[in-house]
């Protein structure tokens, strides 16, 4: 390959490694951790080994911060913590890709706020009619009717990684990797108490600990630095678009890994939402193209 098609190449490369390295690390705490600690002490392990990778990697004492950032760190820190622990608690009773596609309602519902453009009426009826399809509604319902608790964390977490966005921004004058760094490390004091008070002393089992490296190395550090290359590369929007495969990508992992089988009625649902974070992303007003810490997904 060229240098100049390896350069076009490379930010979808990056993007596709990491929305596939994060569903990955997600199958596999789902899989091997939830059994022994549960969706509360994997959100302990996941998100305290990410915040040591992560610290470790940027090293954030080495940079100062301006007066009432950490007000702003603790905000985006917390949303952080509690997006990660509620998406993990929806995932004990949902299947994956569906847990996604319903997150995701939340940035979507950021990104069209501020909008007064009739083509953002198209994308947010996709994103209703995506979420009409998976939640339970209705009355005298099938068993493939998803749980309502499981889509009420799944809401949760979409309200959490909402304000994580608009929280990030206000850190937008920070490196991505100083304020993520910062954030994770506040996420984990926010979440591990609730992961120690359910799981106790099965955090310490040294198998327990070993999946828990590996689940934060993929799920964690692995994707943001791989995001951070192609945000490098890339305009928001058409990353905004790239990272849109995300929930049909954890179906698909979700499929092979956890064996979970979607209908047709939720494989059109993912689409819809998929298609209308990518529709909102492509018809988003210009923007800096510097990474903050909002672009950066963990």
């Amino acid at each position: 390959m060229s240098h100049a098609r390896w350069a076009r190449a490379l930010p979808f490369l990056a993007v596709l490694g990491s929305v596939t390295a994060l569903g990955l690390g997600t199958s596999l705490a789902k899989q091997h951790l939830f059994p022994q600690v549960g969706a509360l002490g994997t959100t302990a392990l996941r998100v305290g080994f990410s915040a040591l990778l992560v610290v470790l990697m940027w090293r954030p004492w080495r940079r100062a911060l301006r007066p009432g950032d950490g007000w702003a760190v603790l905000r985006y820190g917390v949303a952080l913590g509690f997006m990660n622990l509620l998406f993990y608690q929806a995932l004990q009773t949902i299947p994956f890709g569906i847990a996604v596609a319903i997150e995701f309602s939340g940035p979507l519902a950021v990104a069209m706020a501020g909008s007064r453009r009739a083509v953002d009426l198209l994308w947010l009826a996709l994103a209703i009619t995506g979420l009409a399809l998976l939640l339970p509604l209705t009355q005298g319902v099938d068993v493939a009717t998803l749980d309502p608790v499981g889509v009420a964390y799944a809401l949760a977490a979409a309200a959490c990684w909402g304000s994580y966005i608009v929280f990030g921004k206000r850190l937008s004058h920070l490196h991505a990797g100083h304020s993520v760094s910062l954030g994770l490390s506040v996420a984990a004091l926010s979440v591990m108490p609730f992961g120690v008070a359910h799981a106790g002393a099965s955090l310490l089992s040294p198998q327990v600990l070993m999946w828990g490296l590996v689940v934060a190395a993929i799920s964690s550090a692995i994707p943001i630095t791989l995001e951070m290359v192609a945000l490098k590369r890339l305009p928001p929007s058409a990353f905004g678009i790239m990272i849109s495969m995300e929930p049909a990508v954890a179906a698909l992992l979700g499929m092979l890994i956890l064996h979970e089988q979607l209908d047709a009625r939720q494989w059109l649902a993912i689409g819809s939402i998929m298609a209308a974070a990518a529709g909102s992303s492509l018809t988003v007003r210009p923007a800096p193209t510097d990474a903050d810490a909002s672009q950066v997904v963990t």
